[in-house]
C-alpha cells in the first residue's frame, strides 16, 4: 500500500485532477510472503519475467503441493493534490505450479494456478483474467466509489 501511495501523492502534487496510484506483487507463504514488493525485481538487477519465475521455482522445488499457496495482491489509491481520497486492497489466492503452463499473461502469471478455473492465470483470456485477477477486482471497487463519489 505504501508503494502505491508514494506514486500517486508525487503525481497529486503536480496534477489538479484525480491520480492513482497501483502497486501489485506476488506473496508466496512458503517464501515468508516473497517476493511481495519486490516481485518485479526479485531476482536482481537485470530481473526479468522468465528470471523471477526461475528464482521462485528454484526457491520451491521440492515444496509440496499443498504448501505452495500464494496469493496475488493488488493496492491502489486514489488522490486529488496531495490528499488521499479512497484505498483499495484485493487478492486472489491460488497455488505455484512445479512448471510453466500457458502462453497469456505476464510476470508470474504462467506458474500462479487458480483453482476455481483450473488454469494458470497464463492459459485464461484477459477477459477471464479480469473477471477475477487482485487487479480486476480493484478496478471494480474503484469504478463503484467512483460512480457514487465523484
Amino acid at each position: 500500500m505504501e508503494n502505491a501511495e508514494g506514486k500517486t501523492l508525487f503525481y497529486s502534487r503536480i496534477w489538479p485532477g484525480l491520480t492513482l496510484g497501483e502497486d501489485s506483487g506476488l506473496e508466496v507463504e512458503e517464501l515468508s510472503g516473497a517476493p511481495g514488493v519486490l516481485s518485479a525485481r526479485f531476482s536482481g538487477e537485470d530481473a526479468s519475467d522468465e528470471k523471477n519465475i526461475e528464482k521462485v521455482l528454484s526457491l520451491l522445488r521440492g515444496v509440496p503441493e499443498e504448501k505452495r499457496k500464494a496469493r496475488f495482491v493488488s493496492c491502489m489509491v486514489l488522490c486529488r493534490q496531495d490528499k488521499i481520497i479512497h484505498k483499495i486492497k484485493e487478492k486472489v489466492s491460488g497455488y505455484i505450479l512445479t512448471q510453466k503452463q500457458g502462453e497469456h499473461g505476464f510476470g508470474y502469471d504462467p506458474i500462479f494456478f487458480y483453482p476455481p478455473l483450473n488454469k494458470t492465470f497464463a492459459q485464461l483470456s484477459p477477459e477471464e483474467k479480469n473477471s477475477v485477477s487482485h487487479r480486476g477486482k480493484a478496478l471494480k471497487k474503484l469504478k463503484a466509489f467512483l460512480k457514487d463519489n465523484c
